[in-house]
């Protein structure tokens, strides 16, 4: 397992970098962590985030954290904590243990697993990957617009230049 920057303590969130995301878990105490998985058992928890864009349902599962980052780096990353109160300890643990082995629903934009920790952490489900995503992809969206009406105006240009 990959080694995180610091020591997680219980109710922490853990982020987990992934090559083309970032997979999150609660961390439960004792070298455990909370996460949402593939409703198929036999699909591998490093693979929830690109199993659930095709489907609908993910599994909550308390795992050890080395078995969930299995290669790849991790840290403990409570940056909400800015901004919102997180709730007491005693509370999240609490909150996390009546959705183990529970199906969720899972829908990457709006109920994916950095929105499951964090509802549990603050009691409100936000996910700034889904954020930036979304504000990266109107940036590709505006991008290729502005290319293609450059293209149409020279095309237009070259046009007039003709007759």
């Amino acid at each position: 397992m990959a080694e995180g920057k610091c020591h997680p303590q219980p109710g922490d969130l853990i982020e987990i970098d992934r090559p083309l995301y970032q997979h999150w878990a609660l961390y439960m105490g004792d070298g455990y962590v909370i996460n949402v998985t593939p409703v198929d058992e036999g699909a591998p928890s490093l693979s929830v985030s690109t199993t659930s864009i095709f489907t609908r349902k993910a599994k909550v599962k308390k795992q050890l954290l080395k078995d969930v980052v299995g290669n790849d780096t991790w840290h403990v990353n409570n940056k909400y904590d800015r901004s919102r109160t997180p709730r007491p300890v005693e509370e999240i643990i609490r909150c996390a243990e009546q959705w183990i082995d529970r199906e969720v629903p899972y829908d990457v934009l709006y109920e994916n697993c950095e929105h499951f920790v964090t509802e549990l952490r603050y009691g409100e489900g936000v996910s700034d990957q889904v954020r930036n995503a979304a504000a990266g992809g109107i940036g590709i969206i505006g991008t290729a617009l502005l290319g293609a009406a450059a293209l149409i105006g020279m095309a237009l240009s070259e046009n007039k230049s003709r007759t």
